[in-house]
């Protein structure tokens, strides 16, 4: 059974299910997963050197023939490359996020790319609309990786931004499962971004350590961190005891940079190294306990949703 809406309609796919591009996890292999499987899959290009994403980009388009699409996160090097690469590579779908959308989504449009950005508050989704996106991701402060500074929860966030402008609105942050997609909907999200629940998929590019890290993971173990430089939420580790007694005593901003260091990311998320490395995920991780093909991950979540919608009080 597909589904019909907005978002559906506007990327051409069965089911309103959006797989987040995250760096060191969404490569060609989760991406086209997630589109064979009727959602929207996402390449992370922030991990990616131009030459790389375009393999990917080719490699993606090779094993899918759905919809799909490039996550851009503004605040990387050689964002002007990555548009360029996803323009002359024909990318049908662009999602910006970690910078101001005005920077390059008139660009995109002017190519007849479908442009989303990804938004902490609804001051933003409104200046998003303003450029010209066609739709917008609202993320929560549960969410992985580099996050808005509001800390604004998905519950807040989501009617706060459905309210705030009249493109539809994806709800990301703390979301996994079938039955938080039909809380988002009821709130007017008109479809869900996951990531954590993705990075623990068979096709995600990340380390198979950083995988069992995140499905082990509890309550209470990733926070949101370095927020004098970018704010992101990681898995509590050796690396980030670092980060927090630096900022207990008062670090410059300088001296974070410094314990920050050059592909701490990479580290963590590809090399899994636990201790040492940047853990990026969100706090849907402690909801997360399997590492399942992505194209299972689409059909439980959609078949969780549709319980949900025929019997949304949950009975123990």
């Amino acid at each position: 059974m597909t589904f019909s809406n907005r978002i559906t309609k506007l990327f051409d796919i069965d089911y309103p299910i959006i797989q987040a591009g995250m760096i060191w996890a969404s490569g060609w292999r989760l991406a086209s997963a997630v589109s064979n499987a009727g959602g929207l899959g996402l390449i992370g290009s922030g991990s990616m050197y131009p030459d790389v994403l375009k393999e990917h980009i080719r490699k993606c388009r090779s094993a899918t023939s759905r919809s799909f699409g490039v996550n851009v996160p503004l605040l990387y090097p050689d964002i002007d490359k990555h548009i360029q690469t996803c323009i002359e590579e024909g990318v049908k779908i662009i999602f910006t996020s970690a910078g101001n959308p005005k920077t390059w989504t008139s660009v995109l449009k002017e190519r007849g790319i479908t442009a989303v950005h990804v938004v902490s508050s609804s001051k933003f989704a409104r200046k998003a609309e303003e450029a010209g996106c066609d739709a917008v991701v609202a993320e929560g402060f549960e969410a992985g990786g580099h996050n808005g500074r509001e800390e604004t929860t998905t519950m807040v966030l989501i009617p706060s931004v459905v309210n705030a402008v009249k493109v539809p609105v994806l709800a990301a942050g703390g979301i996994v499962n079938g039955r938080q997609m039909l809380a988002a909907m009821v709130m007017g999200a008109e479809g869900i971004q996951l990531g954590s629940r993705f990075v623990a998929s068979e096709e995600a590019s990340s380390h198979v350590e950083f995988k069992k890290a995140v499905i082990h993971s509890q309550e209470g173990d990733t926070i949101l961190t370095m927020k004098q430089l970018t704010p992101v939420r990681i898995i509590k580790n050796k690396f980030f005891q670092e980060v927090s007694d630096a900022e207990l005593r008062g670090a410059t901003i300088d001296e974070l940079k410094t314990i920050l260091g050059r592909a701490r990311a990479k580290k963590g998320m590809f090399e899994g190294n636990l201790e040492e490395g940047e853990l990026e995920i969100g706090q849907a991780s402690a909801l997360v306990r399997d590492i399942l093909p992505a194209a299972e991950i689409v059909k439980n979540v959609w078949q969780e949703f549709q319980e949900a919608l025929n019997n949304p009080i949950k009975k123990t």
